[in-house]
């Protein structure tokens, strides 16, 4: 698949709910109303959309929510891509909370599944339960030793959040350091109404990374995992730190990737509105023909960048869909 920018389309990331544990108060609401269920596609729906994606020439997959551990019988998805492995498919990945990790680890190692994110903004039990509003940092920890015990490689993805986390990224870098995890700072992005005034969470990486030269030796890395961070290597812990500016800089340029609701919407940008309902065709009893003309027809629509804009007079986010709904 190639997009009209010449951008070769190799990277699928598939949301299998919407439904989360969590309400962080970066990412939703926390009375949130989520999807009935009718218009949530089975578990053999969202295989089957992700072979006709894989027979396109998607090589990699990650697996999102929402928090997709959260999904009933979700292993028996993850099982049946992991099949995949080898037969077009290189790669089969997952971003989680955690908080159900403990008991799902050994069997995603089992299905495939090498290394996986994990979002984490702190190591402070009071700050984590404020951001989370709901969760328990020793269930997520729990779950990202246990990912470590069973020879999963783990990222631990943490929003950079104003006045709230900021005095903590030296601490989780020379933590992630201290247990071989590489740590990937995020901008937080205005997606969705939160119950909160964004420009108050907004920190830009750039003043980040300016601190941290004061302590850490970074120096670039070439190392990609197909996403948007851009590495630094850390002397000190010899882990790499990640950056992902969707506000700062965006990284439109080298895109590869597009985003599978769990309702079978595909986004071909998250900055963008236009979308594609695949589901309506996947329901026609549709041929596989049909099904990658459908796909390929969305691709040829993808923008060229995306439009993070944060409304400062009205305090409005750039886009009304919550990240959990377009998959994190």
């Amino acid at each position: 698949m190639r997009d009209p920018f010449g951008r070769d389309i190799t990277y699928l990331r598939v949301s299998v709910t919407d439904r989360c544990d969590f309400r962080c108060v970066y990412c939703m609401a926390e009375d949130m109303t989520f999807l009935p269920k009718a218009e949530i596609l089975s578990l053999e729906e969202l295989e089957r959309l992700c072979g006709a994606f894989i027979a396109l020439g998607v090589t990699k997959l990650r697996i999102t929510g929402g928090e997709p551990l959260v999904r009933r019988d979700v292993m028996r998805l993850i099982e049946g891509l992991g099949a995949r492995l080898g037969g077009g498919l290189e790669e089969l990945t997952l971003t989680t909370n955690a908080s159900q990790l403990a008991r799902f680890a050994e069997g995603l190692r089992a299905a495939g599944v090498r290394r996986i994110n994990v979002s984490l903004d702190t190591l402070d039990a009071a700050t984590f339960t404020a951001i989370t509003r709901w969760g328990r940092i020793e269930r997520t920890l729990d779950g990202i030793f246990a990912a470590k015990a069973a020879g999963l490689a783990v990222k631990i993805n943490m929003v950079a959040l104003k006045g709230v986390n900021e005095h903590e990224v030296d601490a989780m870098l020379a933590w992630c350091g201290e247990h071989g995890f590489d740590l990937c700072l995020i901008e937080t992005m205005p997606l969705g109404e939160i119950e909160g005034d964004r420009t108050a969470q907004y920190l830009p990486l750039s003043l980040i990374r300016a601190r941290l030269h004061e302590r850490w030796t970074l120096t670039p890395s070439a190392y990609r995992t197909g996403g948007p961070a851009r590495y630094d290597t850390v002397a000190e812990t010899g882990r790499r730190i990640g950056f992902i500016t969707p506000m700062t800089h965006n990284f439109c340029e080298s895109c590869n990737r597009v985003r599978l609701t769990c309702t079978g919407t595909l986004f071909m940008c998250l900055g963008q509105e236009d979308a594609a309902d695949l589901r309506a065709t996947l329901r026609r009893d549709a041929s596989d023909d049909a099904l990658q003309e459908a796909i390929l027809a969305a691709i040829a629509r993808k923008p060229k960048g995306h439009d993070f804009i944060i409304d400062r007079d009205h305090r409005r986010p750039a886009l009304a869909r919550h990240m959990s709904v377009t998959g994190g």
